[in-house]
């Protein structure tokens, strides 16, 4: 069995966006070598998430507003705060480990043929939920 990790860097330009990221997803398999498998997508932070939607710009607005109205930014009974470094001044962002944990950290799906199994319509998305920054994703990869 082989197993082959990719740790993919991302620079996000938004506080709150869904990013396609299944051409990567795609190369990180067929670079794997793996023909029949299993690739898992994880993100490795607390305010991001991995999720899978139709490719719309309308269902991607869709979903960030969704996340807006289940896990508000001003919602009072918030108990977490941070301190941003560059001034010291306290912010919010108990919102963003909300929507994280609403999304998931992680996808998985079949390997079939050397290649992605994905439906039709389906696409690969990190979700920034406390940007813009840089981030990090893996892409694992287990099959023969």
């Amino acid at each position: 069995m082989k197993s082959v990790v990719q740790r993919l860097e991302i620079h996000t330009g938004h506080d709150t966006e869904l990013i396609d990221i299944t051409p990567r997803v795609r190369d990180a398999v067929a670079a794997a070598g793996v023909s029949e498998g299993v690739a898992y997508v994880t993100t490795l932070h607390t305010t991001t998430g991995i999720t899978v939607n139709e490719g719309l710009p309308d269902v991607e607005a869709d979903v960030v507003g969704m996340l807006q109205r289940l896990a508000p930014t001003d919602s009072p009974s918030y108990s977490h705060a941070r301190f941003l470094p560059s001034d010291g001044a306290m912010a919010v962002n108990s919102a963003c480990h909300q929507r994280a944990a609403l999304l998931g950290m992680q996808v998985a799906f079949p390997i079939e043929g050397g290649k992605l199994s994905l439906g039709g319509r389906q696409t690969i998305y990190f979700a920034e939920l406390d940007g813009p920054l840089r981030r990090h994703y893996i892409v694992h990869v287990v099959g023969e």
